[in-house]
């Protein structure tokens, strides 16, 4: 047997030789060229990778799924794996050509297309805010004129808030529109949607799905948002506590969009629900992987394992020791420095980093030019904290985000 590997991101996160060490088999890997230049790492070369290349607009380009399709033959691939949000369909098409296990499109275009996430929500009964494809310019004008600004336009298939934009004033309104992004593709579908803008906090619950069961299911909430992702202070988002009752109210909508929206047998979750100033919950975003950012250290913190690993793992037959509905050992939370323009001269010290840190990544050294963040995971550094209580947790943080900043001179 030999599985291919679809890879964005870094390599260092996401361990598939150590995931997949009883596979038996060899790996070949399909990576992002771009991804890796961000990172800075190389193709894994060492067995049991037998085979390993990169192509450039790997998030865009046909190209990529025909050489998936010719990788697959050449190799007698017999599974795909798939991790990160833009191959999810990609490769549910690729084992639905080759009759290959796991997800197929089906079980996952709810998760994928906001279009369809969006109208399986409605028939699920679960708020979502008005938003409406658009086809041309006067779509989005007339749907402004119906339901106001502030407007949100994104990608159909949009992911990591890239392209997103919030539309505040008619300036912003007709300059998106001048710009003239493509909002239908060759086949006349539309690439975009506009959705009323929702005031309130953001929450989200993140946890994995295994053999159809819930395994882990957790929320937390963020102080920050999310779209907006050139703030300058730190970006908190923490757990909440086993007693808090909006745990319960996030719990049980997480259960009920799980149910309505189905998907695999096993895959990680990631869903982001708006907490309304009236208390109301309103579904933001779902999809069927793990959280971004540091959501997978959060959850690895408070239960254990890395969430991204458990569903590949039984995707690929291996065996997993779980119990449903397990519960956290601590609360969990991460701090995010986003990237903001100019020269690093100085990044503070870790060993006089405050007490809580469970990890601890900088994204730049001292003498490196920074530019202006521009999607929410462009980060200057990042960090994970766990306490006993939320409380404890977001002391911690504070007490972390006081001595990143201290120690941080940029120029």
């Amino acid at each position: 047997m030999t599985a291919l590997i679809l890879h964005r991101g870094s390599f260092r996160a996401n361990p598939y030789e150590r995931w997949l060490e009883d596979y038996g088999s060899d790996f070949v890997v399909l990576a992002s060229a771009e991804q890796l230049a961000v990172h800075g790492e190389e193709l894994p070369a060492a067995p049991p990778f037998i085979h390993a290349e990169s192509l450039s607009s790997y998030d865009t380009s046909p190209r990529v799924e025909e050489r998936a399709a010719e990788l697959v033959r050449e190799f007698g691939v017999r599974d795909i794996v798939a991790c990160q949000e833009n191959d999810l369909e990609r490769a549910a098409r690729l084992r639905q050509r080759f009759g290959l296990p796991g997800p197929v499109p089906e079980e996952v275009l709810a998760y994928r297309d906001k279009w369809e996430m969006k109208r399986a929500a409605v028939r699920a009964g679960l708020p979502v805010a008005a938003h409406t494809l658009l086809h041309t310019p006067e779509d989005l004008t007339d749907f402004t004129a119906a339901h106001g600004l502030p407007v949100v336009v994104k990608p159909r298939r949009g992911a990591g808030s890239i392209d997103l934009a919030v539309l505040r004033t008619e300036a912003e309104l007709t300059g998106w529109l001048d710009r003239g992004p493509g909002l239908t593709g060759p086949d006349g579908e539309a690439l975009w949607l506009a959705e009323a803008y929702v005031e309130g906090a953001m929450c989200h619950l993140d946890g994995v799905v295994l053999d159809g069961r819930i395994v882990t299911m957790w929320p937390s909430r963020y102080t920050y948002v999310l779209a907006d992702y050139r703030d300058r202070s730190g970006r908190m988002d923490i757990a909440l506590d086993a007693a808090d009752p909006l745990r319960h109210r996030l719990t049980d909508f997480g259960e009920r969009l799980l149910k309505a929206f189905g998907g695999p047998e096993h895959f990680a979750f990631h869903i982001e629900v708006f907490l309304t100033p009236d208390g109301e919950l309103v579904l933001c975003e779902a999809a069927c992987r793990a959280g971004g950012a540091g959501v997978r250290d959060v959850h690895r913190a408070m239960f254990g394992f890395d969430p991204a690993a458990p569903p590949v793992r039984r995707q690929l037959g291996l065996p997993v020791a779980y119990e449903p509905g397990q519960e956290p050992s601590r609360i969990g939370g991460q701090l995010l420095f986003m990237r903001r323009p100019g020269t690093v001269r100085r990044l503070p010290d870790p060993a006089g980093m405050p007490e809580g840190v469970v990890k601890h990544q900088f994204f730049a050294r001292p003498g490196d030019r920074v530019e202006e963040a521009w999607h929410s995971g462009d980060f200057l550094a990042a960090f994970v904290v766990a306490g006993a209580d939320r409380a404890q947790c977001e002391a911690r943080i504070r007490a972390l985000e006081g001595w990143f900043l201290r120690g941080l001179d940029i120029v």
